[in-house]
């Protein structure tokens, strides 16, 4: 009987940790609409001179609006855009845009 209640527990455990992970890049997704204009919903930049953000490194992403944030890197538009998102927020959008898998051919 113990047992059985162990194993659901550490099943029940196992699931609602990795709920959250499973959000965040839907969160991402939502807060991304800001980004299509010039990135792409999916990170394909759909301008000139505008880089691509599907597929890079998570770590990198949440680098570089940080530094657009805090001013360390400047950018007309992606400072302004970067200065009102929170630490979640960069971190859902740098998840949202690294989780984008992207193929490349020749």
């Amino acid at each position: 009987m113990l047992d059985v209640f162990f194993r659901k527990l550490l099943w029940g455990g196992l699931l609602a940790a990795c709920l959250p992970a499973f959000s965040v890049p839907q969160t991402g997704r939502q807060q991304a609409q800001q980004c299509a204009t010039c990135h792409g919903l999916q990170g394909l930049a759909i301008m000139a001179n505008t880089p691509h953000l599907a597929g890079q490194p998570d770590v990198y992403l949440i680098e570089q609006l940080k530094a657009f944030r805090n001013g360390q890197r400047q950018h007309a538009i992606m400072s302004l855009i970067a200065k009102p998102l929170s630490d979640a927020e960069i971190e859902n959008l740098a998840q949202w845009f690294s989780s984008q898998q992207i193929e490349i051919k020749q």
